[in-house]
């Protein structure tokens, strides 16, 4: 459920348009107002504004973004300008670049997908990229962290909410057996979480805990190291509660003495329009305040402006 406040009745394209132009103007930019308008129109509101601009002003909207903002509050506004999957892929290629990627940002984006929205992000990265996302992991990235990614990108997985008992049992069995070997076998790990539905996954997580009297996460972080575990992680996580993993990822992107900027743009921009109300309730409900609190004490200017833009009410 989308927290961005639209206006009942919202300004006309070419008006907000000529708004942010006018923001552009003299020594500076006014980002106050760039924040009032793009944080309250939603994508197809947002694209519509960007055509206008190139059509009445000749040159593109993002661009101009691009030079007029800085910092944070830039990175913010122009990922959020992206549609959604575009917006996926943009993550992916800047994050599977360079000698120092972003492996935890690869991991997120791809475990935290839903079968048809991998889809959909696979096509937009195609489009925009001009390379496989898959060609892309198996080149940039290594070991059982990129062997369990390649088989969640190219596997199949049923999306509905019926199970088969008999195989939950069953991959608990496996999955256990598995960690019990003088060093876990992969193998089985990697074909389960890569093929199993997510209601699947959440009975054999039921399973494993009733059968063998330990979770199944606390088996993967005893038997499993960094990207690798991290992912599977991600896509157990998800499977049990989509919100409460983001929840905790923007906990932990908080915590402490700095802010992980990055991750905290990347999360409330891409959660935004899709379920960013349902993590809010996850978040109060788990760290005891508002997820609008914890940003605005960790955050400021304008770049705070808009992200408590995207979250909506303080709730």
């Amino acid at each position: 459920m989308s927290t961005v406040t639209v206006p009942p009745v919202a300004p006309s394209h070419r008006e907000d348009a000529m708004q942010i132009f006018r923001a552009f103007k003299g020594i500076g930019c006014d980002a106050g107002a760039i924040v009032d308008i793009l944080a309250h129109r939603d994508a197809t509101q947002r694209s519509l504004i960007e055509q206008e601009y190139e059509s009445a002003y000749g040159h593109e909207l993002r661009k101009r973004l691009r030079s007029e903002l800085n910092g944070h509050l830039k990175k913010a506004v122009l990922l959020w300008m992206h549609e959604p999957g575009e917006r996926d892929s943009f993550i992916l290629k800047k994050s599977l670049r360079g000698a120092v990627k972003d492996q935890k940002a690869v991991t997120e984006i791809i475990c935290s997908r839903t079968p048809s929205q991998i889809g959909q992000l696979k096509r937009a990265y195609f489009t925009n990229v001009g390379t496989n996302l898959e060609d892309h992991v198996e080149d940039e990235l290594s070991g059982d962290h990129k062997k369990l990614l390649l088989a969640f990108l190219t596997t199949s997985r049923y999306e509905g909410p019926e199970y088969d008992e008999q195989l939950v049992e069953e991959d608990a069995k496996a999955l256990h057996k598995a960690a019990k070997k003088f060093s876990l076998s992969e193998k089985t790990f990697i074909q389960v979480f890569s093929e199993r539905s997510r209601a699947h996954l959440c009975a054999v997580s039921d399973a494993y805990k009733s059968m063998f009297k330990k979770t199944l996460e606390k088996t993967i972080r005893d038997e499993t190291h960094r990207n690798f575990e991290y992912a599977l992680k991600t896509i157990l996580r998800c499977a049990e509660s989509q919100p409460r993993f983001y929840a905790k990822a923007l906990r932990k992107a908080m915590k402490g003495l700095g802010t992980d900027d990055t991750a905290l743009v990347r999360i409330v921009v891409t959660r935004a329009e899709i379920d960013m109300q349902y993590i809010k309730v996850e978040y109060r409900k788990k760290y005891g305040k508002t997820l609008n609190d914890a940003v605005h004490s960790d955050t400021s200017g304008h770049y705070r402006a808009f992200l408590l833009a995207l979250l909506g009410p303080n709730n």
